[in-house]
């Protein structure tokens, strides 16, 4: 955690139009995303933005639907937070920063209908496949929203469904031949508001000068979802300048996501 002459330090910087990296206040640090790194999981990825790293994990098992739902899969995002990717971090059930994390990648997923969750009923009412999202910390250096949500929706682009034999109601694990019904790509990109500047993809230092924070995930074409963070405000242009800025940014990141 920053003392304050160091949150003072970081707000002047950004006062004088610079950033504590170097980078101009669009701009994303280094991001690298690997798939398909671990074999028990049916999908998975690895986020590398900047020094923040993340790794996501997909499982899938037939589960019963939800009765309001009787024809649809079901998505369950978790979020881990490991003592050993940050000092500030806790050892325990989630706190609120990784059920917040959790909720925003859930909602960025289920409201972009990225998934066709109707392509995965196996019987309505009775059988259908879940699909698990496990994301885990490795380190925090900032903007755990943003890597979490490309990890998760890279994750998903791997997955692949195990076979299922209806009739003896067995998963084989071991076999997986179809994809996972994936139609579209949400992508997440937060902005932290410091002093009366904006700045995209936070680091660590630039998260505890924040006054607010907020993350806009689009399609490409839409949004699909708003969070805002942190306390603090934004005015009705800053908000309209962020939204823009966040429709620039997705086809440079979905390139890596797809690369």
């Amino acid at each position: 955690m920053l003392l304050k002459p160091e949150k003072e330090y970081v707000k002047k910087l950004v006062e004088n139009n610079l950033r504590i990296d170097g980078r101009a206040f669009m701009a994303h640090r280094d991001l690298v995303v690997e798939t398909g790194l671990y074999k028990k999981a049916e999908g998975s990825a690895l986020v590398k933005l900047g020094e923040t790293m993340v790794a996501v994990g997909v499982k899938m098992s037939v589960e019963e639907p939800f009765p309001d739902t009787p024809n649809e899969g079901i998505l369950i995002v978790n979020a881990e937070f490991p003592p050993v990717a940050s000092p500030d971090f806790e050892p325990g059930p989630p706190g609120e920063e990784a059920i917040e994390l959790a909720r925003v990648v859930d909602r960025g997923i289920r409201e972009s209908k990225a998934i066709d969750f109707e392509k995965l009923c196996i019987t309505p009412g009775e059988k259908v496949w879940a699909v698990f999202i496990d994301i885990h910390v490795l380190n925090d250096d900032g903007n755990l929203i943003d890597a979490s949500g490309i990890g998760a929706i890279a994750a998903l682009l791997n997955t692949k469904i195990p076979k299922y034999d209806a009739e003896n109601d067995k998963v084989d694990y071991t076999t997986r031949e179809e994809p996972l019904p994936v139609r579209k790509v949400p992508i997440p990109v937060t902005f932290a508001k410091i002093g009366e500047k904006i700045v995209v993809d936070p680091c660590k230092e630039e998260e505890e000068a924040m006054e607010a924070r907020i993350t806009i995930t689009t399609t490409g074409d839409v949004i699909c979802a708003i969070q805002k963070g942190n306390g603090g405000f934004f005015t009705p242009e800053e908000v309209k300048n962020v939204v823009k800025t966040a429709f620039e940014k997705y086809t440079f990141l979905k390139e890596k996501i797809k690369a």
